[in-house]
């Protein structure tokens, strides 16, 4: 990687993490601190939690989309102060009501289209995967540090102290968007990048992606049921708010051990055994939930609990990125992403409504009966060839026709799959890279060089 692709990966990653902390440093603590408003209701609780993800689902696509039109920068800086005002709301709220009107906001800030586009523009193509693999392992760094910081934030300033924190980290990274990020204008050919409106039914209606969108709907929601309640747990159990980081660390690094033990088995029994595996360990902390049991038997619930899903969250993404059709890949994330979103918008409805008017026990009931569902659901789902590579071609040599180039390169031993958008004077390939010679596909394109 050269200075503008480590300088621009990094910055990017820096405003990934800083807007990630806003979404989720009110998880572990909201429920616990609603309580305070004069409207308080499970219902409303619910809501705030997870109601960013109904903006963001609606506006994830449209909002990646815009910035192809208008530029990947002006998108980004506007969803930035989007995000802000929504903050700043939520923070003067004197109403949960408020609160929830704050998170909607805070959702409509949904930059993570544009991010990745601008990622691809600022990045050349042999070194593109290794600036997206920066901004994903932020985006995973956020939530852990979200789950640590929000419970010793809101013991020194509050739930209005976190969400005016929120405001200002989002506004710092706008200097950081404007002034540290290269500029680029469409360098990088977007179908592996931006969603598109006009694929996604066709893509969804492919079973692979359609059982994968379903599965992240499923686990974001699982991961927002368990917040409504897991704090007021802790809390029932003694320990003060402030105090819950030190039962959050140990868990999380406690699953991340756990996350490398289930990647070893994948390899010995096979991605869809352990797949099931992680959810039955979903279903198996639920299960534990309905019983009255101590504080030991609740980290190891939540042990559980996190290790299967830290491998559903670091395996799902994968498998999309493996079994999206070449020059797709964009608008299957997309759909995705959407997905995820939805999921926790739905996760904190269906909790804040179920705790209004029936025990948690109804909850837990139903967080086991949707992982069963779940196993059945994703029965068959293959992960993918083990040896599948993407590449992405600029077709603009003089005095070739195109069309003599993408016929030259489908019959190229190893391309699975194969994309040629005319438009973009590009040539999306999915490849077997045992027996595909990239070097070989480089000479039809450029017999010159």
């Amino acid at each position: 990687m050269n200075n503008t692709e480590i300088r621009g990966a990094s910055a990017l990653a820096i405003v990934y993490v800083m807007r990630m902390l806003g979404l989720f440093m009110v998880m572990p603590v909201l429920a616990v601190l609603a309580i305070e408003y004069p409207d308080y209701s499970p219902m409303l609780v619910g809501l705030a939690i997870g109601g960013y993800g109904l903006t963001q689902a609606l506006l994830q696509i449209p909002m990646g989309v815009l910035s192809d039109r208008l530029g990947r920068k002006p998108v980004i800086i506007a969803g930035l102060i989007l995000f802000a005002l929504g903050s700043l709301i939520a923070a003067m709220a004197d109403t949960l009501l408020w609160v929830v009107v704050g998170r909607l906001l805070q959702g409509g800030g949904a930059i993570a289209g544009a991010v990745m586009a601008l990622a691809g523009d600022i990045s050349r193509e042999n070194q593109r995967a290794k600036v997206m693999a920066i901004i994903g392992v932020a985006i995973g760094f956020s939530f852990y540090l979200a789950l640590l910081l929000g419970p010793l934030l809101a013991e020194k300033h509050g739930l209005q102290g976190i969400f005016l924190i929120t405001a200002m980290l989002a506004l710092a990274c706008i200097p950081l968007v404007l002034f540290v990020v290269p500029s680029a204008r469409n360098l990088a050919p977007s179908g592996d990048t931006l969603p598109k409106l006009t694929d996604l039914g066709a893509l969804l209606s492919q079973g692979p992606l359609l059982k994968l969108s379903l599965s992240v709907f499923l686990l974001h929601l699982m991961i927002t049921l368990l917040f409504v309640q897991f704090p007021a747990r802790l809390v029932d159990q003694g320990w003060l708010l402030s105090d819950h980081w030190q039962l959050y660390l140990p868990v999380l690094t406690a699953s991340v051990l756990g996350l490398i033990v289930l990647m070893r088995l994948s390899k010995r029994l096979g991605q869809q055994q352990i797949l099931c595996s992680s959810i039955l360990l979903l279903a198996t902390s639920f299960a534990g939930l309905m019983l009255d049991t101590g504080l030991p038997a609740l980290l190891l619930l939540s042990w559980l609990f996190f290790t299967g899903f830290n491998y559903l969250e670091a395996n799902l993404p994968a498998m999309v990125s493996t079994v999206a059709p070449a020059g797709r890949k964009g608008s299957a994330m997309g759909a995705y992403a959407s997905a995820q979103f939805l999921g926790a918008f739905t996760g904190g409805m269906l909790s804040g409504a179920i705790s209004q008017y029936l025990h948690a026990n109804w909850l837990y009931a139903l967080a086991i009966l949707l992982c069963i569902i779940w196993i059945v659901l994703i029965r068959g789902l293959a992960a993918g060839a083990p040896h599948a590579k993407r590449y992405t071609l600029a077709l603009d040599a003089d005095g070739i026709p195109a069309e003599h180039c993408v016929e030259q390169l489908r019959q190229l031993a190893g391309v699975t799959d194969m994309t040629w958008v005319e438009q973009e004077k590009a040539v999306y390939l999915k490849v077997d890279s045992r027996v595909f010679n990239l070097q070989q596909a480089r000479q039809i394109i450029s017999p010159s060089n």
